[in-house]
């Protein structure tokens, strides 16, 4: 058995449908529309498709004339639009703001302990001292590419920084999963969930960071021996129906697509034989919670360090979100690239 590919146009008919509602949703400059348009514009990548690229450059230069708002960690995650349009359509205004964007992360973005960045979603100080998987996403892997894209060894050794000092913190020697923080002040990981999305913000990045990093690079093994250890516990997780649960460890806890997006996508970039199966069975999995105008259903809102299981397994999850829309994107792309590749 090869790598799982399903047919390249059944994936390109999907992917359109997800980016046209994608696209319809008015999303704000902050890490919704960050995650989203980062999928839209890998979609682009895989596929060509010049429409998915001018729907991401529409809505960048409309809030670029409106005015940006202060950069937070979150904010940070538009970032990747902003390196995408650069790469595709040469214009330097959008290089422009993604270097002030990694400048920021690196001069002024908050900081504790090691120079590990502090979780912020605003320009306040949101969580003294706390660091979340979600900003190995919303920063760390927007600054590797930014440091990679131009030279920067200092973003890159940043970067690579964050991975390290994230996977100390959050990842459980026991069972090789991510907890969602780490609270310096209280020495703990606060509620000490394993959340699925977050998990997914770990592997996601960690398996897009061993592409942009040489393999002869001492961080490139540590990454790679934390991604691998932590799919090895995620592929054990992964319910008959395909998809993650909320709460990784949790049999009473809703199966969520974006998580399952993620976790599945990092899979397909890391290409383990033994994964192929689950990749597979994600895919069939997620095809059930997409609906016919492209809406991803079962994905949790927007969710902070919540107190116990039964707080994060209560987050609404009626809407489409923009994180929904991008993770899954960012998995059929992984799959259409395979695809591809196999018709080399």
């Amino acid at each position: 058995m090869g790598a799982f590919a399903p047919d390249a146009a059944e994936l390109r008919e999907l992917m359109g449908r997800i980016v046209a509602r994608t696209t319809a949703i008015d999303f704000s400059w902050d890490w919704p529309g960050g995650v989203a348009y980062y999928g839209v514009c890998r979609a682009f990548e895989a596929t060509g498709e010049e429409a998915w690229l001018a729907a991401a450059k529409a809505w960048v230069d409309e809030h670029v004339e409106f005015g940006l708002p202060p950069f937070s960690v979150n904010v940070v995650s538009v970032g990747h639009c902003l390196l995408s349009l650069y790469e595709a359509t040469g214009e330097e205004r959008y290089m422009e703001i993604a270097s002030r964007k990694a400048a920021w992360v690196e001069r002024e973005a908050r900081r504790f302990g090691e120079r590990v960045l502090q979780h912020t979603v605003s320009a306040n100080d949101d969580f003294p001292g706390q660091a979340w998987a979600d900003t190995l996403f919303m920063a760390a892997y927007f600054l590797l590419r930014m440091g990679v894209k131009t030279g920067n060894a200092a973003w890159v050794d940043d970067a690579l920084s964050q991975w390290h000092w994230h996977e100390e913190l959050l990842q459980d020697r026991a069972t090789n999963l991510f907890y969602h923080a780490w609270d310096q002040g209280s020495g703990s990981h606060l509620s000490g969930i394993f959340w699925a999305r977050g998990n997914a913000w770990a592997a996601y990045t960690m398996a897009r960071a061993l592409g942009l990093v040489n393999y002869m690079y001492p961080m490139f093994m540590a990454i790679d021996g934390c991604l691998r250890d932590q799919l090895s516990a995620l592929a054990r997780l992964q319910t008959p129906e395909g998809l993650w649960r909320t709460v990784l460890d949790d049999p009473g806890s809703y199966c969520e697509s974006s998580a399952s997006a993620g976790i599945a996508a990092a899979m397909a970039l890391k290409g383990f034989p033994l994964h192929e199966k689950r990749i597979e069975l994600a895919y069939r999995g997620l095809l059930t919670k997409i609906d016919a105008d492209g809406t991803v259903r079962e994905v949790s809102g927007g969710t902070a360090v919540m107190s116990d299981a039964a707080a994060y397994k209560a987050v609404p999850r009626k809407r489409a979100q923009g994180w929904g829309q991008g993770l899954t994107l960012a998995f059929l792309s992984a799959l259409f690239e395979r695809d591809r590749r196999a018709d080399r």
